[in-house]
């Protein structure tokens, strides 16, 4: 199960989740994040890039993705709703931010 689960919707969070991450790696603590809303436009930010290779799952909304890239690549997995409730279940903690 992992410890972590970082529910991402707001494009202002990065000054948390930057840290956060940092710290799971440090610690060796589980984490995988689901992205969406506005949420998804901190996957253009490089230092959060690095760290998502860490992540158990790297997960962005689709639709989200869609509506603010249009056919760009994503650099996470594209999912949807379904894999942000699926993620949850298999967390200890939610942090949503």
């Amino acid at each position: 199960m992992t410890e972590l689960f970082f529910l991402v919707s707001s494009a202002k969070t990065g000054a948390v989740l930057e840290p956060l991450a940092s710290a799971c790696k440090r610690n060796g603590t589980s984490w995988c994040c689901f992205i969406t809303g506005e949420g998804v436009k901190q996957l253009k930010n490089p230092e959060l890039l690095k760290l998502l290779p860490n992540a158990e799952r790297a997960i962005a909304c689709e639709h989200s993705w869609h509506e603010f890239f249009g056919s760009s690549e994503c650099p996470a997995e594209l999912g949807s709703q379904t894999s942000n409730s699926e993620m949850m279940t298999e967390t200890k903690r939610v942090i949503s931010l």
